[in-house]
């Protein structure tokens, strides 16, 4: 039997809000329906489900897609604790059952993409396929994160500064991001907690599944721009190497977040992976 795909009407990208077994409210905003797998967009530290907006506009109807604001992030949540990739992890999985959905294909970006790969890696019947948007291999010890985390997450204190929070979209993704989305992103930014920060950056500099990785059997999807400044080739071929399901598409030119740069693109590709799964091939 293939796996159960709810179907969902949305006509309109207005959010909504879930409660999940774990006891956390997630706010989410989804698009389109039928019987493939749905998509669940999770995006990385500090952003909200806002930052798909672009993407959500340019799916199929077709195609259940829905975008998440993680625990701590956005209009969702913030318990006093609980930041680590599997704390994340187990909210995505609750996410799947609260929307009735047995398994989807998740989309990460950055450090969500450690998410989706515990979900991919403890619970694969869960997952139909993986994208892994600007995915690094592993964050532990890597210098730049730990010099962000000393020098800046550290010292982050509430509320976080508007300057601050452009600077930041600024420098993580690319100076060509529309002004109008700059200020939803940045806005969106400072809803986040500095104690959020502090432990979900902690957390990616603890978590390590580069060892479990040839346990991810679902197709993967690495989407990534060659000019990141933060995830560099050598990370996209570490993950070709331990995930024999994976393939790349590299955007010539494009910085750590590609689907703000090139939305159309980004979607094109998102559904063109769905599309190709073998579970709607009945």
């Amino acid at each position: 039997q293939p796996p159960r795909y709810a179907s969902a009407m949305a006509t309109a990208t207005a959010p909504a809000s879930i409660t999940l077994e774990t006891g956390v409210t997630l706010s989410y905003a989804e698009r389109g329906d039928g019987s493939r797998p749905p998509v669940v967009l999770l995006p990385g530290p500090t952003d909200s489900w806002r930052s798909y907006e672009q993407v959500l506009d340019r799916m199929p109807k077709s195609t259940r897609t829905i975008a998440v604001s993680q625990r701590g992030h956005g209009d969702s949540d913030k318990p006093a604790t609980g930041y680590r990739v599997e704390d994340f992890a187990g909210d995505a999985i609750s996410l799947l059952d609260a929307l009735d959905i047995e398994a989807a294909v998740l989309v990460g970006h950055s450090g969500s993409c450690l998410v989706t790969r515990r979900v991919a890696i403890a619970h694969p019947d869960r997952v139909a396929g993986l994208v892994l948007e600007a995915s690094p291999s592993t964050l532990v010890d890597d210098p730049g994160v730990r010099e962000f985390v000393d020098s800046v997450v550290c010292n982050l204190d509430d509320p976080i500064d508007p300057a601050f929070a452009r600077s930041f979209v600024i420098d993580t993704s690319s100076g060509d991001v529309a002004p109008a989305l700059l200020d939803t992103l940045a806005g969106e930014l400072m809803k986040v907690p500095a104690r959020v920060w502090r432990e979900t950056f902690a957390g990616l500099q603890e978590y390590d599944d580069l060892a479990e990785l040839s346990r991810v059997t679902a197709p993967a999807l690495l989407l990534w721009g060659d000019a990141d400044p933060l995830v560099g080739r050598h990370m996209q071929e570490e993950l070709l190497r331990r995930m024999a399901s994976a393939t790349l598409i590299a955007y010539p030119g494009l910085g750590h977040t590609p689907r703000w740069e090139d939305p159309a693109r980004f979607a094109a590709d998102l559904t063109a992976f769905v599309e190709r799964l073998p579970f709607w091939r009945q």
